[in-house]
């Protein structure tokens, strides 16, 4: 198991357990590439530079600057205001190292747009197990999720706590501004489908339904670049492109008789199932 990223306290009113948190998704497995210099195969580095002087600035004199006013860059390069890691510090909330959980809201109330990233939250010390699975088994008996908020990355994001198994997933949420509303893309759309059709994609539906399994989201593309990797390992040539086959009959024309093409995609499937 990874080692947790952030630790602190989960609180709920007087209650309070030392917590654990975790991200719960990963890109280490990703084909990631390395920028070379195609002449001599060395790695290319990147390091920060003097905008004025051209030279490089060494870790300890980097800073952050803030512009100070909408017109900076136009009049000059030292016109920021700098702050220094105590005046980062100083303004530190207590949402730093404490969840806690000033309200619930019914699971289904929020809506998925808002659901940014998610992280595995669990008890960091044996002595807080009993307080982390009070509150982790009330939320899910009443289907409610705590909001709360925490800082992470200097940023303080609001959070929702989710019971999942014998843990709780905490989910940073977008702000309100990020998520677009969806009436000024949907209000063109006709709002009945034609009822004769709905029988027809229900069974297109029940004949396409089965369990969920992370299979169905493999990343293709990934797979090829590791079998291309795999290929160039072993010093072998590269393999000959596919021909091309031949055009789609059904890409000459994009007007087609839906009920026609439901009734078609019903009986290939039918086909398709008695043929397993």
């Amino acid at each position: 198991m990874p080692r947790p990223y952030w630790k602190g306290y989960l609180k709920l009113s007087l209650v309070t357990c030392p917590v654990a948190m975790s991200p719960a998704t990963s890109d280490s497995e990703k084909v990631r590439f390395h920028t070379l210099n195609k002449e001599t195969g060395n790695r290319v580095v990147s390091q920060y530079v003097d905008s004025v002087t051209g030279k490089p600035v060494k870790d300890e004199n980097e800073a952050k600057g803030y512009a100070r006013g909408e017109n900076d860059y136009a009049r000059g390069e030292n016109d920021y205001v700098i702050l220094t890691d105590d005046d980062l510090d100083s303004v530190a909330l207590d949402t730093v190292k404490t969840i806690d959980i000033d309200k619930f809201v019914p699971a289904e109330s929020i809506e998925w747009v808002y659901l940014e990233k998610p992280h595995y939250l669990m008890p960091d010390d044996p002595v807080g197990h009993e307080a982390f699975a009070v509150i982790r088994d009330a939320m899910a008996s009443d289907k409610v999720v705590g909001v709360s908020k925490l800082v992470i990355g200097r940023r303080e994001r609001a959070v929702v706590l989710e019971p999942r198994g014998e843990g709780i997933v905490l989910w940073t949420l977008r702000f309100g501004d990020e998520v677009r509303p969806e009436e000024s893309y949907f209000e063109g759309i006709d709002e009945e489908a034609d009822p004769e059709l709905i029988p027809l994609v229900q069974q297109l539906i029940k004949q396409k339904t089965s369990r969920w399994s992370s299979d169905m989201v493999s990343d293709p593309i990934q797979e090829s670049l590791l079998k291309i990797i795999a290929e160039k390992k072993k010093a072998l040539k590269p393999a000959k492109k596919a021909a091309k086959g031949k055009p789609d009959a059904t890409q000459g024309s994009n007007v087609v008789n839906i009920m026609d093409a439901l009734k078609k995609s019903v009986a290939a499937e039918l086909k398709s199932s008695k043929a397993r």
